[in-house]
């Protein structure tokens, strides 16, 4: 039976940073690696709520990027 092994974990926050001219949302991201993986949801979206504050762009949504590796 294969297993997953977790090797990391990456926060990334998208920032909604205007309008383009069809009325789209220009989207910018800003990712963070060497998460802790043990981090919790709740945890990095008050990480991620608290980075926010600090930028010019409104937090458009926020992502967690988890690596697996696949053994047998």
């Amino acid at each position: 039976m294969a297993q997953a092994l977790l090797e990391g974990t990456k926060l990334r926050l998208v920032f909604e940073a205007g309008m383009d001219n069809e009325g789209n949302p220009i989207l910018k991201t800003k990712t963070f690696n060497n998460v802790k993986k043990e981090a919790s949801v709740d945890q990095l979206y008050q990480v991620a709520h608290a980075i926010s504050v600090l930028c010019n762009e409104m937090l458009y949504k926020v992502e967690r990027n988890d690596s697996l590796e696949i053994i047998a």
